[in-house]
């Protein structure tokens, strides 16, 4: 092979590795929802997608579908980069303002609710890809009305909870603790992700029922049993049927289905380390490759001069 076609091929070979780096680095995604207490995606999906029981569930899946549900862990925005309220409009705060989760935004009191008292709560967010980040947990205000959409201004700007999260989730969840201030009847917590390594971020709402009093240490009193987050057993049964790429930001129309559901910050890790693995690889072979280049223009200049 000459040494023109060698440096072309090696040419070649170095901008395709290239390409495939500037394209994966930095977009290892973290996906998830908040379980305790539990989002309405997530109380929806441990019902079952194919079956559901309560009439909101129900009610969801024959408006968009059973996807959304499979897709639980995906309510993000791609390129948020903290501009949340300037992204999502009053009224879209549950779905981020994307038509695929528009449901979550409806106005009902029959979402499932997690009794609730005032006091310390202990928060549990399930997280299939962790990552590096802040979550910040919001409560409405008293005034609060859940016969209407969800404000920005329903939020009290005061967070019941914040947390530093990283590439660490035991068995799968960030744990934290945060205080419920006074509140009656229904409620709702709404959960901001944003990543601090990307600009993408997930939101998730909680509806909760603090009873008639609320009083701190009191039992809340709810209508409603319970609900509960889906379980390891049935995510992983169901992962092939989610359209979720936890490779990417998710949601992308070239993301293939079926992504495994990484827990241990060591398959993170695995993942997050391709990007500057493969930027090495490419700049040695574009320094090998411009090495060769110039001592073929020499070669050449000095054929020229004899």
């Amino acid at each position: 092979m000459s040494i023109k076609r060698s440096a072309l091929s090696v040419g070649a070979v170095g901008a395709a590795v290239l390409a495939v780096a500037a394209a994966t680095a930095g977009t290892a995604a973290a996906h998830g929802t908040m379980t305790g207490p539990v989002s309405r995606i997530a109380a929806c999906y441990a019902e079952g997608p194919e079956h559901p029981v309560s009439q909101v569930c129900k009610d969801l899946v024959a408006a968009g579908g059973t996807q959304p549900l499979y897709d639980w862990n995906e309510v993000n925005i791609a390129n948020a980069n903290g501009n949340h309220q300037a992204l999502i409009p009053d009224g879209r705060l549950c779905s981020a303002n994307r038509d695929k989760y528009a449901a979550l935004d409806w106005p009902r009191t029959d979402w499932p609710a997690t009794p609730v008292s005032a006091g310390k709560f202990t928060f549990q967010f399930r997280t299939t890809a962790p990552h590096v980040g802040t979550q910040t947990v919001y409560i409405t205000k008293p005034s609060y009305d859940p016969t209407k959409p969800l404000k920005w201004s329903d939020l009290d700007p005061t967070p019941v909870a914040q947390a530093q999260v990283d590439r660490t989730a035991v068995n799968g969840y960030y744990t934290y603790s945060g205080t419920l201030p006074q509140r009656t009847g229904r409620q709702l917590l709404y959960t901001v992700w944003q990543r601090s390594d990307s600009p993408e971020a997930f939101y998730s709402c909680s509806d909760v029922d603090f009873g008639a009093a609320g009083a701190a240490g009191a039992p809340a009193v709810s209508s409603l049993a319970a609900p509960a987050g889906p379980g390891d057993a049935q995510i992983a049964a169901d992962a092939a049927k989610s359209t979720v790429a936890h490779h990417g930001h998710g949601g992308d129309a070239n993301a293939p289905a079926g992504q495994p559901l990484p827990t241990s910050s060591a398959a993170v890790a695995g993942t997050s380390a391709t990007g500057p693995l493969l930027l090495a690889g490419a700049a040695a072979l574009g320094v090998g490759w411009a090495g060769m280049v110039l001592r073929r223009r020499r070669i050449e200049a000095v054929r020229r001069d004899s």
